[in-house]
């Protein structure tokens, strides 16, 4: 299917924004300016504009262009996006470095998100994720082995996991996420390139295909100087929820 001529737009937009025509700081086009050169309506740009803000490439204020920014990296939970698309949306070359790649049994709490029995057998894998070569997080994910018996085909240095995985008819279609904040442990700290200590953003992840099974459960953790997250919602639609933290869990 034909992608709709916003989303064409915004593309055409990012592209020119992440090879730097329109540099952070700069100010786009006006909304009459960016209509007249792809032929389409003012209300088509603005669509297209609520995309790259979304996708935190920039910003608006009233009654002056957008501007181009770049700091922090902003991770919209707006759709379920694999960190490999979101690197490539915000102009950033991904890229992964695997620190630990087993078969084993699943421990209790990964059998209870994967819907499995403790002691099946599940992949799972660690890795450090890196944008244009910066580490930014670090993933631990536990697969269900119908997925996780697949890693062996991906290239886990340069290649997205869900995207791959889709060209063998495993498709990662829902996710449930649960975002706090966390401190970097010795280990942390030396892969991540953070001081111990230093505060990191941490979200686990329970995805599911479109049956509902359940495919990973996975703990994300970004450096907070890199990385921001982003939600957005209204009053038809609300997907955050947030959940009061009792003395024993904070």
């Amino acid at each position: 299917m034909a992608a709709a001529l916003y989303q064409d737009v915004a593309a055409k937009l990012r592209d020119a924004i992440a090879d730097g025509s329109y540099p952070p700081g700069s100010r786009l086009p006006s909304e009459h300016e960016i209509a007249e050169r792809f032929g389409a309506s003012r209300n088509t740009v603005r669509r297209a504009f609520a995309v790259l803000r979304e996708d935190g490439l920039i910003a608006s204020h009233q009654g002056s262009r957008r501007t181009v920014i770049a700091e922090p990296r902003l991770h919209s939970f707006s759709e379920l996006r694999s960190f490999s698309r979101w690197a490539r949306l915000i102009g950033e070359q991904p890229s992964g470095r695997v620190v630990r790649l087993e078969r084993r049994a699943a421990t209790e709490d990964e059998a209870g998100h994967l819907g499995l029995a403790p002691g099946d057998p599940i992949v799972h894998l660690v890795r450090v994720r890196m944008l244009s070569g910066r580490p930014v997080m670090l993933e631990r994910t536990a697969y269900a082995d119908r997925a996780g018996s697949l890693l062996g085909f991906v290239d886990l240095e340069q290649e997205s996991v869900s995207e791959r995985l889709e060209e063998y008819g495993i498709f990662f279609a829902h996710a449930e996420h649960v975002i706090d904040a966390v401190n970097a442990d010795a280990e942390l700290a030396g892969l991540l390139g953070v001081e111990p200590g230093a505060a990191l953003l941490r979200e686990r992840r329970r995805t599911t295909d479109p049956d509902g099974r359940p495919l990973e459960w996975s703990e994300d953790l970004y450096r907070a100087d890199a990385v921001a997250f982003t939600v957005r919602n209204s009053l038809a639609a609300a997907p955050l929820v947030r959940n009061h933290l009792t003395k024993e869990h904070s």
